[in-house]
């Protein structure tokens, strides 16, 4: 499917407010929050082409719209290219760029901080792996249901276990959903990128979450920091 201009904006905006609320998305918000210059019929209708085309489901009849795997790819690849620079890492890079583990450590907890994501740094030449982030993300409402929690600690195990596999040619990868590599489970997504440092070949950063986490702002802060760490 093509995807129209006005049908692009409202998928975008029925995206971004489902990672604000966690909430299915209803016409009526929409309308009242945007000026899309448009009806509320039409924008009802471009809902449910979007729904119809496989970017958009009702988790049931009187509800509003959810993104599927598919809206949120589209979403993201119009990302790719975000920063997000918020990283005050450049001195503490200075001072410390001959301690690798150090930088590495500190690259982990300022992106688990930042994000809210659960996050792994591996570190190929040493193998070693840490992790953070638990704090933060068991903060995101979807960890209130149990069974989610149980899905997520078997898919972070599932990744923590693979990780050596994981092969990232250039830039950022993103699985979604279906698309995750050594998980069948659908609920979470992965954002990683492999960056190096002077003495190290490769660092591999990844972000571990829900489908719907902060997309825009957790491909800002891999596409900043993959941009810091070329300087030196």
């Amino acid at each position: 499917m093509l995807i129209t201009d006005r049908q692009k904006d409202i998928l975008d905006k029925i995206i971004q407010e489902y990672i604000s609320s966690a909430e299915p998305v209803p016409s009526q918000s929409l309308e009242k929050k945007y000026d899309f210059g448009l009806s509320p019929a039409t924008i009802r209708g471009e809902m449910h082409k979007l729904t119809e085309e496989g970017f958009l489901y009702q988790p049931h009849t009187s509800a509003g719209r959810v993104p599927t795997d598919k809206g949120y790819r589209f979403f993201v690849d119009n990302l790719l290219d975000n920063e997000f620079d918020i990283f005050s890492a450049e001195n503490w890079l200075t001072k410390e760029i001959n301690d690798s583990l150090k930088i590495i450590q500190k690259l982990t907890d300022s992106l688990a901080y930042h994000s809210g994501a659960l996050i792994f740094t591996y570190d190929r030449n040493d193998d070693i792996l840490w992790k953070e982030g638990w704090e933060e993300i068991l903060k995101e409402p979807e960890f209130e249901e149990r069974d989610y929690l149980i899905n997520f600690t078997k898919f972070s195990e599932n990744f923590e276990n693979n990780i050596k596999e994981l092969e990232i040619d250039s830039g950022i990868k993103i699985y979604i959903g279906k698309e995750n590599p050594f998980s069948k489970i659908k609920e979470f997504a992965i954002i990683s990128a492999e960056c190096t440092l002077p003495d190290h070949h490769g660092i591999v950063l990844s972000l571990l979450g829900p489908k719907r986490m902060a997309y825009d702002k957790n491909i800002g802060l891999m596409n900043s920091l993959i941009k810091l760490l070329e300087k030196f």
